[in-house]
């Protein structure tokens, strides 16, 4: 077994999500470090950056591979902790964090890239690798093949005068972009949406410089929300909702949290455009809050992790919602109404109605008891 072997065998995923057939790597990463290793020994003995690992596979990997420095940016919060924790465990050196703008050096030649699905994503980390890059720098975007297309190229030829495909490998496939060009950096989008509201979207927020449809039907519910002192829109996003809360309760306090930095900085901007003080907050749910503090939760929570589908981040957002709110706060939820969450909802938060159900989302309020305790346990049943 190689050093390399015994580093991926030992990584683990939390605090990420877990189930049957996950691990803390896959195919992709396997192949960015092997083809680092056989085509550019010399640029990964030196400094290296990272960008959106998901677990320290590729960060950990290049430093095991003998790179004298390795540079990270990483979007999720989750897996900047999982990047930590599989470090401490390893004893490996942790490698150092920067923002997306100032992760290349004129001493990086390589850059490891989990390719994005997002373009404006992928057009974003480009651009602010090319535009500090060294002319000798070659960055490696890999993913699997399912989650690649052919318009991604361009995107990359837009920043790197030359963008070359490796075959695929165990159904991964390996981009390989070279001669930075210069270029300007990406800059967030700006659009004017309900009731007014300017939406402010950095590249790779969720739905960009629009409302989704799940957002829609959930805030189309605002006109019977209970009145509050304190609201939190939770997995926010770009924002808009807790801007429109802010906007409808001047005298409230309303937070706003997310697991990506990226939404984390449109929300911030979100609300700066819109005039109105909301507290955003970068964590994995709500950890920066006492239990019982809170009148209102708004939720449009995700179903995916990276590339994983799973119902297990709207399970934790979930519980997350009813350990915050107060007796008698309420929990505004919006969902896929396949899933049928509505169990869930009652036993982990408590008594459940439903306010708009189409054939693609349901929305619900549901209020914590004022007396008692829940299940902190979501059911099975439902899912």
């Amino acid at each position: 077994m190689t050093a390399l072997d015994g580093l991926l065998a030992g990584l683990a995923r939390t605090p990420d999500i877990g189930g049957a057939g996950l691990r803390a790597w896959d195919a992709a990463d396997r192949y960015l470090l092997d083809l680092a290793h056989e085509r550019f020994p010399d640029a990964l003995a030196g400094e290296v950056a990272v960008v959106d690992d998901t677990h320290g596979a590729l960060a950990l990997g290049a430093t095991v591979l003998g790179a004298s420095a390795v540079r990270v940016h990483q979007d999720s919060v989750i897996a900047r902790r999982a990047l930590a924790a599989n470090a401490a465990r390893a004893a490996l050196p942790q490698p150092s964090p920067h923002p997306l703008e100032e992760l290349v050096t004129p001493e990086t030649r390589l850059v490891l890239v989990r390719l994005p699905r997002s373009h404006d994503r992928l057009d974003a980390l480009a651009r602010a690798v090319a535009a500090r890059a060294d002319a000798r720098l070659v960055l490696l975007a890999g993913n699997r093949m399912k989650h690649m297309t052919p318009t991604q190229n361009p995107i990359l030829a837009a920043a790197f005068g030359r963008v070359d495909v490796a075959p695929g490998r165990q159904k991964a496939r390996i981009l390989i972009a070279s001669q930075p060009r210069a270029v300007a950096r990406a800059e967030p989008r700006r659009a004017t949406v309900a009731a007014g509201l300017e939406v402010v979207a950095h590249p790779g927020v969720f739905a960009g410089a629009a409302i989704d449809i799940g957002t829609r039907a959930l805030i189309d519910t605002f006109d019977e929300l209970p009145a509050f002192a304190s609201a939190l829109d939770l997995a926010c996003g770009s924002g808009l909702m807790a801007s429109l809360l802010a906007l409808d309760a001047p005298d409230a306090r309303v937070i706003a949290a997310d697991v990506s930095a990226v939404a984390v900085a449109s929300a911030r901007d979100t609300a700066a455009a819109n005039g109105v003080p909301v507290e955003v907050h970068h964590d994995d749910g709500a950890g920066f809050l006492p239990d019982a503090s809170i009148d209102l939760v708004v939720l449009n929570p995700p179903f995916h992790s990276g590339s994983t589908i799973t119902t297990e981040l709207a399970r934790r957002l979930i519980a997350e919602a009813a350990r915050v709110l107060r007796p008698g706060g309420e929990l505004r939820c919006v969902w896929n109404s396949h899933l049928a969450y509505r169990p869930i909802l009652e036993t982990v938060v408590g008594p459940t109605r439903q306010l708009a159900r189409t054939p693609k989302f349901t929305v619900t309020a549901s209020r914590r008891p004022c007396g008692g305790r829940v299940s902190a346990t979501p059911p099975v049943r439902g899912v």
